[in-house]
């Protein structure tokens, strides 16, 4: 099998407990990522899940972006970087 190389920085915490976790269900961390990085391909979806629920405040946050989106309030979308930062610099971000 071709294979190629992803070199990630993670917090040495992070690692060992990410570690711990595939030894627990029996891969190995790189079956880990490479599931998740196809799932990721697959689905275009990016979706982490800590085992709680939500906020009260997250829960607001994310229902007023989803009323935006469906006023057609949001950002345009840019080709380029220069594009971007012409547009948040004019809104004064």
């Amino acid at each position: 099998m071709n294979t190629a190389v992803i070199n990630i920085k993670t917090e040495p915490e992070t690692k060992m407990r990410a570690h711990k976790v595939a030894e627990e269900i029996g891969v190995s961390l790189s079956a880990l990522i490479n599931a998740y990085l196809k799932e990721l391909i697959k689905t275009k979806k990016v979706e982490f899940n800590a085992g709680e629920e939500p906020s009260d405040y997250l829960l607001k946050v994310i229902k007023k972006a989803e009323e935006n989106y469906k006023k057609g309030n949001t950002s345009p979308a840019f080709t380029n970087a220069k594009d971007a930062i012409k547009y948040l610099e004019d809104q004064g971000i």
